[in-house]
């Protein structure tokens, strides 16, 4: 969950480095630092916080060299501090590390047998002295070595002392990539690292070690045998990496959510039907299956069990939604006949994969719904659907979740195609329905946004918020609990609305707002009667409904947020942006920086 960061050229090392790191901050921001290798010699610095704190401190100094690597973290095995930030060092080699190294207790009692002290409580400190221990002047003869002793995940990259025109790197179950430029190169955890230099990288494989000099770059894979690369072009553009004209990346990737869907539609909707023959699935791989898994974290999970009531709502195909992190412990029941949905934005989510290669090694069949080309579980899947979203910054998602949830509904409908539950006027009609949301959500957030932002001043005096709903209308206040509890870091809990009676309603009191989604016209007034029962109890509503709906008491409307109209099925467009708005207004209310949320970080890549 950290950001690697890695340079070598013609430039100064320390300047591009930090440039480099202000990209992969979102990984990690509870300390940084960064190593430069010039004249025989390592300098190391270090601090706690984000990288503009690096960016003052090395203001004034002189750090000469034009190779180096350089770390933002998030913390996993010791406290934020500097003795734990990265690049862990000594005067022969330096290293950054993203991932966990399950063995570094029985590699510390080696080392310390060996004579070497310890400063913190990393694991990524033995990497270090492992590598100073072994080293003979011949690093891949080292790497090699070290790597052999270690058990767990790690992408890491590495300067030595004696090598000052070259960068090394080394990965197991993380993601790495190398950038090419024309007598410069460039490592990095992740594309958006390089792209204001170049669109061209290589991406590493478990167990290769690269050689990374300013005009060549040598790749060895696991048995000491130079590889030939394949050379992969990025095509996200670098001004998808700046807030312009918005205050936040949050705010701005909420903006773009109708260009992602138009995008996607565009995409996966031919002759007004859907269509995955772009991604390269057949309608006959789709219609094989009689069961579907749908496996995520978080955010992504969210959007699987919206995508879950789609496809049993269409398709009439029993679908499960699993947390990926439990995933691999409950012995799944799996058959030929079953897919497995695996859906990440970022393609490298820690327990999403692991259960990835869990189920590919049964032999079950398997679709990505994956945002990162390139990205580990796009390549290790069977079929991959990408959702186009381009880069997300923020670390609370919000376009990749919308790129999800149209993805989902529209295998929902191709999947109740082919087993015959939908017919093709039933098709048009949906796809006619989903091609007019890019316009409706427009149009909302440049007339609905203000008012949102007025509801969140009032949001924000409340220590406790029960986000409640029935249907579609639940399975959005989960997400719309998470995102208001990551980014301004209220007690928000989702229930099901008509569950407030069996034990939360304890808990309400003057001081506990209930957030009501009631966009379910069939079930409206059974949820509008559980928001009386909140009130009865002296509790605070604030209710989102759709433009249209009739018989809303008016205690209700005080304080509401009204939806564009649109049919129930999916409502779930709008009320997603809406909570977005309303989460990211409540934390600029309480003056949170909403793009870096503490303990958290974008992509979570260790379990």
């Amino acid at each position: 969950m950290c950001g690697i960061v890695g340079y070598v050229g013609n430039k100064k090392a320390c300047d591009v480095i930090i440039k480099q790191l202000k990209k992969v901050e979102y990984r990690g921001y509870d300390s940084v630092g960064l190593s430069v290798v010039n004249d025989g010699k390592i300098t190391t610095i270090k601090t706690v916080g984000m990288v503009s704190e690096i960016e003052a401190l090395v203001r004034d100094m002189t750090i000469e060299g034009i190779c180096g690597i350089g770390h933002t973290r998030w913390a996993t095995h010791g406290t934020p501090s500097v003795k734990n930030a990265h690049p862990h060092s000594t005067k022969r080699v330096a290293v950054v590390h993203n991932g966990i190294i399950e063995n570094s207790a029985k590699l510390k009692d080696l080392l310390e047998m060996k004579g070497y002290s310890f400063d913190g409580e990393t694991d990524t400190e033995t990497i270090a002295k492992l590598l100073d221990l072994y080293y003979e002047g011949d690093p891949i003869e080292t790497l090699q070595k070290v790597a052999q002793m270690l058990c767990g995940s790690y992408a890491l990259g590495l300067v030595f002392f004696d090598t000052p025109d070259n960068l090394f790197a080394l990965k197991k179950e993380a993601s790495l990539i190398i950038g090419i430029c024309d007598n410069e190169k460039f490592l990095s955890s992740d594309v958006n690292a390089v792209l204001e230099y170049t669109n061209k990288y290589y991406l590493l494989q478990d167990g290769e070690i690269a050689v990374i000099g300013k005009r060549n770059v040598t790749i060895f894979d696991k048995n000491n045998k130079e590889i030939n690369k394949v050379e992969n072009i990025a095509d996200w553009k670098v001004d998808s990496q700046d807030k312009g004209i918005f205050s936040h990346f949050m705010n701005k990737e909420i903006f773009e959510q109708p260009w992602v869907v138009s995008n996607l539609i565009n995409k996966n909707i031919k002759a007004g039907s859907p269509d995955f023959a772009v991604d390269g699935i057949s309608d006959s791989y789709l219609k094989k299956f009689n069961r579907i898994h749908i496996v995520a974290c978080g955010t992504a999970r969210y959007a699987g069990l919206v995508g879950k009531n789609w496809i049993e709502k269409f398709a009439r195909i029993p679908v499960e939604v699993t947390v990926a992190s439990e995933f691999r412990y409950l012995l799944p029941i799996l058959t030929k006949d079953t897919l497995v949905i695996f859906i990440s934005q970022s393609g490298e989510t820690a327990d999403t994969l692991a259960a990835v290669r869990l189920v590919c090694g049964l032999g079950i069949a398997t679709v990505g719904i994956v945002n990162v080309k390139g990205s580990s579980i796009s390549r290790e899947v069977d079929q991959v659907i990408f959702t186009e979203a381009g880069v997300e910054v923020a670390v609370a998602s919000t376009k990749a979740y919308l790129a999800q949830l149209t993805v989902l509904f529209l295998l929902g409908l191709k999947l109740g195609f082919l087993n015959e539950k939908l017919t093709q006027d039933n098709l048009h009609l949906f796809c006619n329905e989903l091609i007019d949301i890019p316009g409706h959500l427009k149009r909302f957030l440049a007339e609905g946004e203000n008012k949102i932002k007025k509801i969140a001043k009032f949001c924000a005096d409340f220590e406790t918020i029960f986000f409640i709903g029935r249907g579609l209308d639940y399975l959005l206040a989960q997400e719309g609990a998470l995102k208001l509890k990551e980014i301004s870091y209220i007690n928000a809990q989702a229930y099901a609305a008509g569950e407030l009676k069996h034990g939360p309603i304890s808990l309400v009191t003057s001081k506990v707002l209930a957030i009501t989604l009631a966009t379910q016209e069939h079930i409206l007034e059974k949820t509008l009667s559980n928001a009386s029962e909140v009130c009865a109890r002296g509790g605070n509503i604030l209710l989102i409904f759709k433009s249209g709906t009739v018989d809303i008491p008016k205690k209700f409307l005080k304080n509401s947020i009204e939806l564009p109209h649109s049919e129930g099925g999916l409502m779930p467009f709008f009320l997603a942006v809406s909570l977005q708005l309303l989460a990211y207004h409540v934390a600029c209310a309480k003056a949170i920086d909403v793009d870096k949320p503490r303990n958290l970080a974008k992509s979570v890549t260790v379990e």
